[in-house]
């Protein structure tokens, strides 16, 4: 096989691959020797047929095409490490000579992995990310686990207020006609969570159990329904039950029944500690996304489509996974927030873009700097993988992790020295 480069630029290498006609032949022959079985031959029993007279019945180049397909994979990969071409998509195929007796001759168009022309990325200026924890925070903390551990009671013959919960029947009209999917029996309702039509739950304020309210609303301009946005609609509702939750007394006792503390005190003190690690966690992160984003504005590149096409793939399968895993699919999705796959699509483009951007810089600052990614490296990442998976054996599941694809886990690894790296030389102000 001989591979010859014609043209690269603009993101696209256009090359050559040449096979020895006699290579070739011995395709063509294995290929007639899987396939004779399958002609039946006039004066030959089945499968016996000499392969010339097969191709005289069938046409000389009868076997051509399987051949060459099962030539070409292993061409092409021996073709793009030679001529060291980085392939982003799959290449467009010609074949320029296929004669018996000549060499076959092929012509590759490929997308390549565009040059990153980098910046000054060291000495740049970041400003510090800062999150300080307060007693405010650390109260609305307690609180919020204070009212996940509370219950729910019947509040009584008391009006409804603030932070009930109503059990209650509606049924929604439009100019006096009732709509699709706006009626309901025993649905709850809190009052202030926001999770009805806005002005909705503000009206069954002050009203009774038994009571009969009419409320009247507008839907939002950006409802989902788009037959229901902006419409004024009249629910009529009947209030079943009033409910109140009942909070626990913040007290050592209750410190003892929701953690391994026996004070409340000492309870307050490991929340303040989960609160700055947080804090410290969330600065680390944002830091580190702001030196990626700042490299990535000092540096040029002309950007292939397809690479941000599919990262918006890669959104897609990963978004779809998300919603599996909560009991959805993408189409429950899309129905339900009345938008398409290519709405997504361009919603997420934004976002495809940059993270391509980000990865292309990265690895040609890790180039250019020689980071490597030693085996040591990668044992550590996988044993770290294998406690995050509460693997027992973690020796078994580290060697049965090295007979797969090892690069997205070499890549995250060469991706996170970069970063530190950058973090090394950058100016905080």
């Amino acid at each position: 096989m001989n591979a010859v480069l014609e043209k690269k630029e603009n993101n696209k290498a256009l090359f050559n691959i040449e096979i020895d006609a006699k290579e070739f032949e011995k395709a063509v022959q294995g290929v007639y020797l899987k396939n004779r079985n399958r002609f039946n031959i006039p004066g030959f029993r089945k499968g016996k047929a000499p392969r010339k007279i097969i191709e005289l019945s069938y046409g000389e180049g009868i076997f051509y095409e399987e051949a060459l397909n099962s030539l070409l994979p292993q061409a092409y990969d021996e073709a793009i490490e030679d001529l060291e071409l980085e392939p982003v998509d799959t290449p467009e195929v010609n074949v320029e000579q296929l004669e018996k007796g000549k060499p076959v001759i092929v012509e590759f168009e490929v997308i390549i992995k565009p040059d990153v022309e980098l910046g000054d990325y060291k000495g740049i200026e970041i400003e510090k990310p800062e999150y300080n924890v307060t007693e405010e925070n650390v109260d609305m903390e307690l609180k919020s686990i204070q009212e996940m551990n509370g219950r729910i009671i019947d509040a009584g013959d008391r009006e409804s207020k603030e932070g009930d919960i109503l059990t209650i029947d509606f049924e929604g009209y439009i100019d006096g006609e009732q709509f699709e999917g706006g009626t309901a029996e025993n649905q709850d309702l809190e009052i202030g969570a926001d999770k009805f039509i806005p002005g909705f739950e503000e009206q069954l304020i002050g009203k009774n159990k038994g009571d009969k309210v009419d409320v009247n609303v507008t839907f939002p301009e950006d409802y989902f329904e788009e037959s229901l946005k902006g419409k004024d609609a009249l629910f009529k509702v009947t209030i079943h039950e009033i409910k109140e939750k009942e909070l626990p007394i913040l007290d050592d006792e209750f410190a003892k029944d929701v953690s391994e503390f026996d004070t409340i005190e000492e309870y307050k003190e490991s929340i303040r500690e989960r609160l700055e690690k947080e804090a410290r966690d969330k600065e680390e992160m944002e830091l580190k996304n702001k030196v990626v984003e700042k490299v990535v504005e000092l540096s040029k590149i002309d950007l292939p489509e397809v690479m941000v096409e599919n990262q918006i793939n890669n959104e897609i399968n990963e978004f779809d996974y998300t919603l599996k895993m909560q009991g959805m699919d993408m189409n429950q999705y899309f129905n339900l927030t009345n938008t398409t796959v290519e709405d997504f699509r361009e919603q997420v483009k934004p976002v495809a873009d940059k993270k391509v951007r980000a990865d292309l810089v990265l690895s040609k600052i890790g180039e250019v700097e020689g980071i490597e990614v030693s085996d040591e490296d990668i044992d550590k990442e996988l044993e770290k993988i294998a406690k995050q998976y509460n693997q027992e054996d973690i020796e078994q599941f580290k060697e049965n992790m090295k007979k797969g694809d090892l690069e997205p886990i070499r890549s995250g690894i060469m991706r996170d020295k970069t970063i530190e790296l950058l973090l090394a030389n950058v100016k905080l102000i």
